[in-house]
């Protein structure tokens, strides 16, 4: 008898286990329901081009996607002169309290500097209004949202075509209206001066035109001196309020003056532009996230009210900046010896570019091949439009193990002296 009554205790439990486990199955369904609405979003094209790099096991595959500097043994580079910095902070033993909302004044002050030059008279004035931002993506994220709240005129932004592709997201992102202008000559592989010029002189006034201050990417297509004074003119008189998105500067020429030869152009000339910073590729702190945002705003006072907007809006999307990166970059620029050190890891850099792309050049026309490559040399920076075309690029995965991006753009920083006569040996084959 005592058996019986235990066995049906046990059948009792298990049915009540099994309704407690169901009940809790379908509160489990009924909850996922907050977010069953979600479409699955597209995977980011240069992520995928890297996850298809690392399962590929064939030994001379190449990565020309990935969008950050690499050594000649392709490998990660951190700066001797960022290295020497970390040592200080280090020795400094600094505590880890709250950033000012804007970023601390040395940090802000001293990229300002390199920007728009250590004599520069709107620095001077005290025209500016700098804050330290989360790299150079979150110098576009809150220069754009800043616009759609307090810029008084047309509300729409002009891109070059083709732009980085985060461009018109963030734009997407804020609802702001965006169009495009000619910038690159596929005929040509180079700056569709021309094209250029009659799109602007075509924009609405008092609209907001996006300009690469160098390194333009994808194309690695700069425009040249007299082209930028071109530029600067229709833009001046049609009205239209400049946004630079400088990331590269040194690292396109290795010099960093240089490099933000137009921004200080078109400071010169009179434009109250507002520009993005980053220091993920030039001083290689990807991950530190170490950028900034300047207005120039034409009289202190506006750039006080600029100034407390703009605190307003970071406070709460982020509340305060970093302070790691931001201190690395301050101790470079504010030690002469360490900044000094730094120019030449810059421009070691630079040059490491430079002679990958003579050397890829050089490979492919001495292959034999027939077409004219003399693009490859003539742009600048980090990425190259090489001009393959889709089915090209596929070959180029398929048959020889190197991954890019299917509008041929490659990063020249993925090439190496142990590997540049394989890669140009395969874009002969794919282009002849």
């Amino acid at each position: 008898m005592a058996q019986s009554m235990k066995k049906l205790a046990c059948q009792v439990l298990n049915k009540t286990n099994n309704v407690e486990v169901i009940l809790n199955s379908t509160a489990l369904r009924a909850n996922s329901h907050w977010w069953s609405n979600v479409q699955m979003g597209p995977p980011d094209v240069i992520l995928g081009i890297t996850e298809a790099y690392k399962r590929d096991t064939d030994p001379k595959k190449v990565n020309l996607g990935v969008g950050a500097y690499r050594d000649d043994d392709g490998k990660p580079f951190v700066l001797p002169s960022v290295k020497k910095a970390e040592e200080i902070l280090h020795q400094k033993g600094l505590n880890h309290e709250y950033a000012p909302i804007a970023g601390e004044t040395a940090y802000t002050d001293l990229v300002a500097q390199l920007a728009f030059g250590e004599n520069s008279q709107v620095l001077k004035d005290k025209t500016n209004c700098t804050v330290q931002t989360l790299s150079g993506t979150g110098a576009l994220r809150l220069g754009l949202e800043f616009v759609t709240k307090h810029y008084a005129k047309n509300k729409e932004i002009w891109l070059p075509t083709p732009t980085w592709g985060n461009h018109p997201q963030i734009c997407n992102t804020l609802g702001l209206s965006h169009k495009k202008y000619r910038y690159y000559d596929p005929n040509t592989h180079g700056f569709d001066v021309k094209g250029a010029i009659e799109d602007i002189s075509k924009i609405p006034e008092g609209s907001i035109i996006l300009l690469h201050a160098c390194a333009h990417n994808p194309t690695g297509v700069d425009p040249k001196p007299a082209d930028w004074a071109q530029l600067s003119g229709v833009i001046k008189e049609k009205k239209l309020f400049p946004f630079f998105d400088m990331a590269y500067q040194g690292f396109a020429t290795g010099d960093v003056d240089n490099d933000a030869a137009a921004v200080r152009l078109f400071v010169k000339e009179g434009h109250q532009v507002m520009l993005a910073q980053s220091f993920a590729k030039n001083m290689g702190l990807y991950g530190e996230r170490a950028g900034a945002l300047t207005f120039l705003c034409g009289d202190p006072e506006s750039a006080a009210k600029v100034m407390s907007q703009a605190k307003i809006m970071v406070r709460t999307m982020y509340s305060n900046p970093p302070l790691y990166g931001a201190r690395l970059v301050t101790e470079i620029l504010s030690n002469p010896q360490l900044k000094k050190q730094w120019l030449g890891d810059v421009k070691l850099m630079a040059d490491r570019i430079i002679s990958m792309r003579k050397q890829l050049r050089a490979g492919i026309e001495g292959a034999g091949n027939k077409q004219n490559w003399q693009h490859i040399t003539d742009q600048i920076g980090m990425f190259c439009f090489t001009g393959l075309k889709p089915d090209q690029v596929e070959r180029l995965t398929k048959d020889f193990h190197i991954y890019l991006t299917k509008d041929g753009r490659i990063s020249v920083a993925g090439i190496s002296s142990k590997n540049v006569n394989y890669v140009a040996e395969a874009m002969h084959k794919v282009t002849s």
